[in-house]
């Protein structure tokens, strides 16, 4: 549900705090942002991240959508906010999960989990073009949102860090893939071991291009 609508529309927003603040003039005090990662790729989990930032903290330096981000610095901007956000947390939901209930399910369910696990809880969301029916907590769908709410951009940080180092780890166990660089995306590295290797246990075999 809205709990508000925006005063004014301009034609253009930059990264900032407006949509944080109307909605702690409309009263709420912990506005988490909540971002996922990993909705298009063929292999691992979809996570999402929630985030509560501080508003008596400085924001990280060159804190943004992380799709825009070079990895150090966004490295850099996530150990920042662990140490800084008044509240963090990560949802994740399984490839076989993924390939049972669709991926924009499981997408909503993962920030769901991630909402959940936030303390102190959240009052208030924004989240990236994504409406939680399933949540009673008051929000708002913005979209393109993690380039226009530092907390929506905070929560993408996170989230791709976190599954960046997860995806690293599956390939240890599946090297053949290259998932410590293509991350489980479709590249054409990652396609062609498809073809020669078939699917590994963490592929989502609902996914064109898999089987």
């Amino acid at each position: 549900m809205n709990a508000f609508q925006l005063k004014a529309e301009p034609t253009q927003w930059t990264i900032g705090f407006v949509f944080e603040e109307q909605a702690r003039a409309d009263g709420y005090r912990f506005i988490a942002g909540v971002d996922e990662v990993g909705r298009g790729c063929l292999a691992g989990p979809v996570v999402a991240a929630a985030c509560i930032l501080d508003p008596s903290k400085p924001v990280p330096s060159g804190l943004d959508d992380s799709k825009k981000l070079r990895e150090p610095l966004r490295r850099q901007i996530a150990d920042q906010l662990r140490d800084t956000a008044a509240a963090f947390a990560i949802g994740e939901v399984q490839p076989d999960e993924i390939d049972r209930i669709n991926i924009l399910e499981a997408t909503k369910r993962a920030m769901l989990i991630a909402i959940e696990r936030l303390q102190p809880a959240a009052d208030f969301l924004l989240i990236d073009a994504v409406t939680l029916k399933q949540s009673e907590l008051p929000q708002k769908a913005l979209i393109k949102g993690d380039a226009i709410s530092y907390s929506i951009a905070a929560a993408s940080v996170l989230a791709k860090v976190y599954r960046d180092d997860l995806m690293r780890e599956y390939d240890s166990l599946y090297p053949e893939y290259g998932f410590a660089s293509h991350k489980g995306y479709g590249s054409g590295a990652h396609l062609d071991a498809l073809r020669r290797l078939g699917p590994c246990p963490i592929h989502r075999k609902s996914f064109r291009g898999v089987l």
